[in-house]
Order: structure tokens, then C-alpha cells, then sequence
């Protein structure tokens, strides 16, 4: 019992001990211009544990001797910095000038910072077409890019499916986008049915036999700005489709493997014959 005794009081002494070694360290966090930054994530480098910072960039954390704190802002370049013996921290933050830099493809191997664009431009992930689960492509992309009018000529497994951009821009001509992949026009009628209007429900359109799983991305231009490269066909509107292909990395081959299934049950009519008697 004497023992157990000692070995509690020492716990207990360390613990004490620990807790008066920590201190707390105050401090602010402003930009190049002096303007203070709310919102820092400030942390204890090898720790979950940290403060943000409040409307006025200042801070405060509990911190042992020889802390490393690690200073991050969205838009900014991190930092971290080693404490010592001041109790009060004056942090200055440089800006990053590719924290925020979102480059798109506007043609086959032309890629632009999209601030830099003059014209309206969406771009949909390869990962959100493939999460979509649709068997047409076209349906895929509805609901995902503002402006565009997908209309699905029935709901059974094979229609067509028709997709207009900003509307209709033609009263006797076609109206339905134009589909480019890497840089090449893709027709994106019905089989069967030259020179019928898109979306009468012949047979399926032809950009459902456009597989997701290969798509990098996709790059919806809108408006003639965007468009002028692509002619009178691109008046409509163009969807840029850029697929996957190799990547330089550490040698090592990647493979990924995805698989979907569905099941239709149909109705169909039951029918009786009659023989006439005689």
C-alpha cells in the first residue's frame, strides 16, 4: 500500500510539473500591408492541438518550451516558427499567387488560368460523371453545369438524349451542343435516324457511347467568345472532353477498375387467343 502510495504521489508531482512548464503565448497575424488575417489555423507542429484566429488576426495558445507552431491562411504562404522565451508573436504572412490558380482547357492542348478568361467556362470532373451512374453521358452531365438544358426523350434504358447550352440559338437548324473529344467533333445524332431531329426517341444518341470512365474532364464553353475556334457549329455551345492518358510518376503502373450493373423487368401485356367454333 506504501508503495502504491509513492507511485501516485510521483504521477502526480510529473503531471504538476508538466503543467507549470507550459505558458501561454499570445500574438497577431497580419499581410504584407499590415492588414490583420481572421481565420489562421495556428498549430503545434506534431499535434492536433491549435487556435484560430479571431476579426482582429490576434491568437492566443498554451505552448510548452521549444515549441514549433505552424501558421496556415488560404491564399497564403505557410510558415512555422520556434517559440522560445517571447510571449507575445507579431506573424507577417506572404501571399500565394498559386494558392488559387484554376487551370481549364479551352482546346485540344491549350490550357488557361481560368481568372484569366474573358468568357464563361465550367468544368466537370471525370470522378462526378462516373459517380452519376447513367449509361448516357449526356444525362450524366445534368444538374452539374449551370446553363444547360438536358432533356431525356423517355425514361427506358437506351433513348436519346438531348443537350442545349443558354438555349436555343436557331429556329430551323440544330440546336443540340457540339461534342468535342481531344480536339475532334463528334456527331452526336441518333443511329438510324440522318437528319432527324435529336431527342424523337429512335435510338439512342450517339454520345452514349461515350464511356466515363475514360474522361479526365469536361469543359462546357459558352457564348462566341468561347467558341469562335469551333466555327458556326460552336454557336451552340461546345462540350470539350479531354480523356485520360498517361502520367509521368514513379515508375510504378496504376490501375483502377470500376463496374456497374442493371437490371430492367418489363411489363408486357398478356394476350388470349380465341378460336372461333365451327
Amino acid at each position: 500500500m506504501k508503495k502504491l502510495s509513492t507511485l501516485f504521489s510521483l504521477l502526480l508531482f510529473c503531471s504538476v510539473l508538466a503543467f507549470a512548464q507550459t505558458r501561454i503565448v499570445t500574438g497577431t497575424v497580419r499581410d504584407a500591408t499590415g492588414e490583420a488575417i481572421p481565420g489562421v489555423a495556428i498549430r503545434l507542429k506534431g499535434t492536433n492541438e491549435g487556435v484560430s484566429t479571431n476579426a482582429l488576426g490576434a491568437f492566443k495558445i498554451n505552448v510548452p518550451p521549444g515549441a514549433v507552431l505552424t501558421v496556415r491562411a488560404i491564399g497564403f504562404e505557410a510558415q512555422e516558427l520556434t517559440v522560445g522565451d517571447t510571449q507575445n508573436l507579431n506573424i507577417t504572412l506572404k501571399s500565394s499567387n498559386t494558392a488559387l490558380t484554376e487551370v481549364v482547357v479551352t482546346a485540344l492542348g491549350v490550357k488557361r488560368e481560368k481568372r484569366t478568361l474573358t468568357y464563361a467556362t465550367q468544368e466537370v470532373s471525370g470522378n462526378a460523371l462516373v459517380d452519376a451512374k447513367q449509361d448516357n453521358l449526356i444525362n450524366a452531365i445534368a444538374g452539374k453545369v449551370a446553363g444547360v438544358q438536358i432533356t431525356n426523350s423517355s425514361g427506358m434504358p437506351g433513348s436519346s438524349s438531348q443537350i442545349l447550352i443558354r438555349g436555343n440559338s436557331s429556329l430551323f437548324g440544330d440546336n443540340t451542343a457540339l461534342i468535342v473529344i481531344d480536339g475532334v467533333p463528334v456527331d452526336n445524332g441518333e443511329a438510324g435516324n440522318p437528319g432527324g431531329p435529336l431527342g424523337n426517341g429512335g435510338t439512342t444518341n450517339r454520345g452514349g457511347d461515350i464511356d466515363p470512365n475514360v474522361i479526365e474532364s469536361i469543359n462546357v464553353l459558352k457564348g462566341a467568345a468561347a467558341t469562335a475556334l469551333y466555327g458556326s457549329a460552336g454557336s451552340r455551345g461546345v462540350v470539350l472532353i479531354t480523356t485520360k492518358n498517361g502520367k509521368s510518376g514513379n515508375g510504378k503502373p496504376v490501375v483502377t477498375f470500376s463496374s456497374s450493373y442493371s437490371f430492367e423487368n418489363p411489363i408486357l401485356p398478356k394476350f388470349r387467343i380465341y378460336m372461333p367454333r365451327g
